[in-house]
């Protein structure tokens, strides 16, 4: 048997609307009249239909999440600061993967339109014109995490790739090192790999130190993208000391690589990661590394997102701050 407002209000002895003010907190009672309103609902068993609610106030209270589908450490924690956020606002989220690099984007899009979620965030996928336009289309509240794009009044959450690249590199420049390798970087992403690729050639450039092509290896941030680029520096007979690595996941595979070919790290190479995730601290030997704050992205990106449903108001771009955590997978050398 489904319990209704009447029933609450036969038992209280109160109107229906006074039932449904207690119930949705709009006011207009006193204190004794809640107390016994919510007691008898509990007692009574009753249990508010979400569905039909949110066709009353065209709200569904869902937020929709689009990411690759693709099996990067950090998404974790992004999804994980946009739940608790979510939860203590009284929203949901749904997740959705929208393929590598974003291919299946539009897809996900219609999906969610059909689920009528009232925002949107969009991690880690580089957009086209004609996605962004498919976004604003929906005429709900988004942000993206991790990314952004070429077009101004897209709004977006992340880390300076560029400047966390720069200190990265200068760390290693800081510790001696002069030959300098970059491994696991995706030439065709403009958002973090050319940027990561420019900041670690402009710290080699302030510094005087030469750039050669050959100390860098392309990839695709992954663990093989780092097995493969140490394989291929060792290959060559490439004479580095240290490795900047895109992702902590290339530097693991750098460091995997090493122990097979009897390279002892960082005795005979140093390396740092970027990103900081949950394995890095894990690593033989833990592994020094850039930090990005990506439950704290996830969880501001979602507040902005309820904020713009809630108070009508437009989200704006911010960038968060990255620190250098360091461990021992970084030695010190003397020239």
């Amino acid at each position: 048997m489904t319990i209704t407002i009447k029933d609450i209000a036969n038992a209280a002895k109160v109107s229906t609307a006074t039932v449904s003010r207690v119930l949705n907190g709009a006011g207009g009672y006193n204190e004794e009249t809640k107390i016994k309103i919510l007691q008898i609902a509990k007692e009574l068993g009753y249990r508010r239909n979400e569905m039909a609610r949110s066709l009353v106030k065209k709200s569904s209270n869902l937020i929709g999440i689009i990411m690759p589908s693709v099996s990067t450490i950090f998404y974790a924690d992004i999804v994980n600061g946009m739940e608790k956020v979510a939860q203590a606002h009284g929203f949901s989220v749904i997740l959705s993967h929208a393929g590598e690099k974003g291919n299946r984007l539009i897809d996900c899009l219609k999906m969610l339109e059909e689920r009528k979620v009232d925002g949107l965030v969009i991690v880690s996928i580089p957009l086209k014109e004609e996605q962004i336009q498919a976004i604003e289309s929906l005429s709900i509240p988004y942000v993206l995490l991790s990314t952004d794009t070429q077009n101004k009044r897209i709004p977006f959450i992340k880390v300076d790739d560029y400047e966390a690249s720069y200190a990265a590199t200068k760390y290693l420049i800081d510790h001696g090192h002069q030959k300098i390798g970059l491994a696991g970087v995706d030439f065709s992403d403009r958002v973090a790999g050319i940027a990561r690729m420019e900041g670690y050639k402009r710290a080699l450039c302030d510094h005087e130190i030469s750039f050669s092509a050959n100390y860098i290896k392309a990839g695709d941030y992954s663990f093989s993208a780092g097995k493969e680029a140490l394989y291929a520096f060792h290959a060559e007979k490439t004479d580095i000391t240290a490795v900047f690595c895109v992702s902590d996941e290339v530097a693991l595979g750098i460091i995997s690589a090493a122990f097979e070919l009897g390279i002892q790290i960082p005795d005979d190479l140093s390396v740092m990661g970027y990103d900081n995730t949950r394995v890095a601290e894990m690593a033989v030997p833990p592994l020094t590394t850039i930090e990005q704050p990506f439950q704290a992205m996830g969880e501001k990106g979602c507040l902005k997102i309820i904020e713009a449903i809630q108070q009508k108001i437009t989200v704006k771009t911010e960038m968060l701050p990255f620190a250098i955590v360091e461990r021992a997978s970084v030695s010190k050398r003397d020239y």
